[in-house]
């Protein structure tokens, strides 16, 4: 079954002013879209989610990392969460099972020390939003040598990605995690395991 599946991340300072260069630098390593570059949208959202979000943007075009850390800065605040969603290009089959690059929708949300009365603390100073799973894994298409080599790219994609934030952020500490807590390596394992 599909399920939702994050990566969290944590600083060793991520208050007031700190935090934009850690949005940034995350966001400065992100794969965009060949198709659907750049940020697409910026949403500030105050004190929990209950609230109205007092600015949201969108950029049909797409703007650079650098930009979207703009359209933030004036509102940085300990118990502000910040929304950002951009687009990476993953391979997906189509209705008649023929394999194409789509733009996948992956949201980062930057959650202040004191907004939502610290959730931060376990979801993640910066989490991550890589949509459903089944990206990953496609649990409802037959396991062909084509198959297995789309989902290995796509896999790929998401390890890249992760290292660089492990190399070029100051992250403290990362957690791949899913809602259901399902392990996304026991996942494919089991796919890959059902078929031999």
């Amino acid at each position: 079954m599909p399920d939702p599946l994050y990566l969290s991340l944590w600083f060793p300072d991520f208050s007031g002013p700190a935090m934009l260069p850690h949005i940034l630098a995350v966001l400065q390593q992100f794969p965009f879209s060949e198709r659907r570059p750049g940020v697409t949208y910026v949403a500030v959202q105050p004190v929990s989610w209950n609230e109205a979000s007092v600015l949201e943007r969108r950029f049909s075009q797409g703007i650079s990392p650098e930009e979207a850390a703009v359209v933030a800065a004036d509102l940085i605040h300990d118990d502000y969460a910040y929304v950002f969603d951009a687009y990476w290009d993953l391979w997906s089959p189509d209705v008649n099972g023929h394999w194409q690059l789509v733009p996948s929708r992956v949201q980062f949300v930057a959650q202040g020390e004191e907004f939502e009365e610290g959730i931060q603390q376990g979801t993640g100073q910066i989490q991550i939003d890589f949509g459903l799973d089944s990206l990953f894994v496609q649990e409802n298409i037959e396991l062909t040598e084509e198959t297995q080599a789309k989902i290995r790219d796509n896999v790929l994609k998401m390890i890249e990605f992760t290292k660089k934030l492990e190399m070029k952020t100051r992250a403290a500490s990362r957690r791949l995690w899913s809602e259901s807590d399902e392990n996304l390596p026991q996942k494919l394992i089991a796919r890959l395991q059902r078929v031999q």
